[in-house]
């Protein structure tokens, strides 16, 4: 009876897996057999540049992305989480960013930021304020591709935090009540601790999001479609699975590539568990 979902796993995941592992070592260009290097792959990533800047922009990326967001998605759930008239449509109204195709939101969002007859320099220059170069500006790429990717999923983890919401007991807010608390402390020290888990939940989806960023990344850096483009300027934008995918699918240096997947692992795997440890001091358990 499970013999599909195995025959998948092995094909698919575990074939892929240990390929992978495999190529890492390896020096394979997908058009001659692979051949085995040892530890060149990864001799040769400790002393690449671009690995470390692609590294940091990545590292920036989550730390601008992972807060904002959950922030923002935690005060749209508290607010929709009310009995407001036309409440659906609003619920509605900010999942539908999320169902859009990625390349559709990203392509309106490259016309709202294009430095030339963009949106956003049009209200700057409406205020008096001077034009920005936006995706053009090393300083302010990583900000805007964060500021599109959290309108893209911040209804998501909206969602999710709905439904721990909607699990908070409502006498315990009537006691709080009873308790003489008002709005900030019921939420405080009510909503926040019995939603804890939820957050945790929303902070490891968030990170893992962050990490496998790339097609927002590749559509608004590239020019008109070429990978080895993208990433700028300067190799500004330039996070790891862009580089990964460039190094495999440009460049055809499929071991190298390979062996940025395998640190791009390690890097999750160690900040999940890091999480997972974390997640017992401050996660509220109901008994």
């Amino acid at each position: 009876m499970i013999s599909p979902y195995l025959i998948h796993f092995i094909v698919f995941i575990a074939f892929t897996l240990l390929a992978s592992l495999y190529f890492s070592f390896s020096s394979y260009d997908m058009l001659n057999p692979p051949e085995w290097v040892g530890l060149e792959n990864y001799n040769k990533l400790i002393q690449d540049p671009v690995f470390w800047k692609s590294l940091k922009n990545t590292a920036y990326f989550t730390i601008l992305f992972v807060p904002t967001q959950t922030i923002l998605a935690l005060i749209l759930a508290v607010a929709l989480n009310q009995s407001l008239k036309g409440l659906k449509f609003f619920r509605i109204a900010h999942f539908i960013p999320v169902i859009s195709s990625w390349t559709v939101v990203l392509y309106v969002a490259d016309a709202i930021f294009n430095p030339r007859f963009g949106l956003a320099n049009d209200l700057l220059l409406k205020f008096g304020l001077e034009p920005q170069k936006w995706l053009n500006d090393e300083h302010l790429v990583i900000p805007v591709l964060v500021l599109v990717a959290v309108w893209k999923g911040v209804g998501y983890m909206m969602v999710i935090f709905l439904a721990g919401l909607q699990n908070v007991p409502e006498d315990l807010y009537e006691a709080a009540e009873i308790e003489g608390a008002g709005v900030i402390q019921k939420f405080r020290y009510v909503t926040v601790p019995l939603i804890s888990g939820t957050t945790f939940l929303v902070l490891v989806l968030s990170t893992i999001t962050t990490f496998q960023a790339f097609e927002q990344i590749y559509v608004m850096t590239g020019n008109s479609g070429d990978i080895t483009a993208a990433g700028g300027p300067n190799n500004a934008s330039m996070v790891l699975m862009l580089y990964l995918f460039q190094q495999g699918f440009a460049f055809l240096k499929m071991g190298y590539a390979s062996a940025i997947a395998w640190i791009l692992f390690i890097i999750l795997f160690v900040i999940t568990l890091i999480q997972v440890k974390l997640q017992k001091k401050w996660v509220h358990y109901e008994k």
